[in-house]
């Protein structure tokens, strides 16, 4: 997170980056994000993020400062400015700058800050697959929006960590939803199932490429919910995220999922999303 920032409709080295104490990003968590992959200096699925933030930004009533081709076009400039081949982009956009009030500001104009980030691919953990841990989903029923409320995952996440997992899967009653920052699918008997793209999950956008994956290689999905039990007999275990690409899970509350090991679905999901990075 250094160098040149898009910040407005300016790009600006990081040191000129100055955000307000009374925006309202800062005390109400009042704005929304994307994270947009880079691989070999180009978005992944830019078309699709934009979309998804155009959705929150809707449905949370904040007005985007450009137009969606004219902010796509700020983003490929700004890795160009920072030389980024493999990593990240973060954009945030917030209500903007007033005193601390409830109620939406009528003066207010929308803040737009967006870095890159240097994060290569996580290649090991895509191989050899993670260990993760059950919780109760805690969480507000507005998960399908991206926004900057993320404390219940920020402590998700350390939940994982504190007890050697990778990751959390979290369910509502025995219903699981998804993991801290990506999406969870599992496989049995060939079939694909995940939870469906309701208020209840983020709509991830490497969850809608596996699943058109999935359908060009024949491969049965079904999106409905699924228990923890269910989790637990699987055949195979993956998540799916923008920065876990497609990631097996070996492992569930310390119960083995499959072999321990990836499975032949989980692979030829990975074999055809490499192809899909190369076709960029």
């Amino acid at each position: 997170m250094s160098g040149v920032y898009l910040y407005q409709n300016r790009l600006l080295p990081q040191e000129e980056v100055h955000i307000s104490p009374e925006d309202r990003g800062y005390y109400f968590g009042d704005g929304i994000y994307e994270v947009f992959r880079v691989y070999n200096g180009r978005l992944y699925e830019a078309d699709a993020h934009m979309r998804r933030l155009q959705k929150s930004a809707a449905d949370v009533r904040i007005e985007l400062p450009s137009e969606p081709e004219q902010l796509l076009h700020q983003l490929v400039e700004l890795v160009a400015a920072n030389r980024l081949t493999e990593g990240t982009v973060y954009l945030q956009i917030t209500r903007g700058e007033a005193s601390r009030s409830h109620p939406f500001p009528k003066a207010a104009a929308p803040v737009l800050m967006a870095f890159t980030n240097v994060l290569p691919r996580p290649l090991a953990a895509v191989q050899s697959g993670i260990s993760i841990v059950s919780m109760d989903d805690i969480r507000w029923l507005r998960c399908d929006l991206k926004t900057l409320n993320l404390l219940p995952n920020v402590l998700a996440k350390q939940h994982a960590l504190d007890r050697g997992a990778g990751d959390v899967v979290m369910h509502r009653g025995g219903t699981v939803t998804e993991c801290s920052a990506s999406n969870i699918m599992i496989v049995m008997g060939g079939r694909i199932v995940t939870h469906p793209a309701n208020n209840l999950i983020l709509h991830g956008i490497t969850r809608a490429v596996v699943l058109r994956l999935a359908n060009e290689l024949e491969i049965a999905a079904e999106e409905r919910p699924f228990t923890l039990s269910e989790l637990m007999e699987a055949d195979e275990v993956f998540i799916t995220g923008t920065t876990a690409e497609i990631t097996p899970v070996i492992a569930v509350d310390g119960a083995t999922i499959g072999g321990g090991t990836s499975g032949p679905v989980t692979r030829k999901l990975q074999q055809a999303f490499e192809r899909s990075i190369e076709a960029l």
